[in-house]
């Protein structure tokens, strides 16, 4: 089977001060125009996120992304996964670039990490793009608390299993899911970075996530694209939070949860209206 690889800009390691080592996808800058820092949602990367928006978005921006710490080649921690890490990871890296202030564009996961960019660090923010996401994405049937806790405690469980079971158990997954597409063999060594302990609390520190008693004070340009047959964000909640953010601009698309990789055609259009939106343009 042909190893077929979507393009993507230049990626080389980058060691963050006081933050870590990870992988960096930049397409370089483009004097007078905006730089776009692209965020991933839970348990990808930015390339399996973002891989079939790089080029169009790198004609108009400077692109830069880098994988969440645990995720891909993000940053390696003892210490268990935040947002709020992620968030300060995204500022130390913009810094570094002397990139800002930037539009932040969060998929799903992302969503939270660019709010929280907002909030810790305003002002290495110039917009803001939050795409099939909300301000509150977990069911609320247990207290954030109580979330992360349980989060915690799985993940200190699946780090008492060896590396080697868990490693081979990821790997048999990813490929059950490949399936037999050209572009499997990238997808499955893509996925093949990351770390199912820090996924665990990833997944519990996105559940207990809750921005909805801050999310009206954001004072940047904001464009929300809403994917409305999303099973995994529901619509409602992402109208919820364009109507939470004051002069929010909306871009809706019928497509699901999936829709950077799987309505690519039809997110792409939208992505680069709600870039420029909170570019200012």
């Amino acid at each position: 089977m042909v190893d077929v690889r979507p393009p993507l800009p230049p990626g080389d390691w980058v060691a963050i001060p006081r933050r870590g080592r990870a992988w960096l996808w930049d397409s370089g800058p483009r004097p007078g125009a905006p730089t776009v820092v692209l965020l991933h949602g839970w348990t990808s990367t930015a390339a399996l996120t973002w891989c079939r928006c790089f080029r169009p978005l790198a004609r108009e921006a400077r692109v830069v992304a880098i994988d969440h710490r645990g995720h891909g080649r993000g940053i390696r921690s003892l210490e268990p996964f935040t947002l709020e890490d992620c968030a300060d990871d995204v500022a130390a890296l913009v810094d570094l670039l002397d990139a800002g202030p930037v539009v932040a564009a969060g998929y799903s996961m992302g969503g939270p990490v660019a709010q929280l960019l907002w909030r810790r660090h305003p002002d290495v923010v110039r917009g803001l793009v939050l795409c099939a996401t909300a301000a509150r994405l977990g069911a609320g049937t247990l207290p954030p608390a109580a979330t992360q806790a349980l989060g915690i405690g799985l993940s200190l469980a699946l780090a008492t299993v060896p590396a080697a079971v868990r490693d081979e158990g990821m790997r048999r997954l990813r490929r059950s899911a490949s399936g037999p597409h050209p572009v499997a063999p990238w997808v499955a060594a893509e996925s093949s970075y990351g770390n199912p302990v820090a996924y665990v609390q990833a997944g519990a520190a996105t559940a207990a996530y809750d921005a909805t008693r801050w999310i009206s004070r954001v004072d940047c340009p904001t464009a929300v694209v809403v994917t409305t047959e999303d099973r995994t964000v529901p619509p409602l909640r992402q109208r919820a939070l364009a109507s939470a953010i004051p002069g929010a601009r909306v871009f809706e698309l019928d497509a699901s949860h999936r829709a950077c990789v799987e309505s690519a055609d039809r997110f792409v259009p939208a992505l680069l209206g709600a870039v420029r939106h909170a570019a200012g343009d």
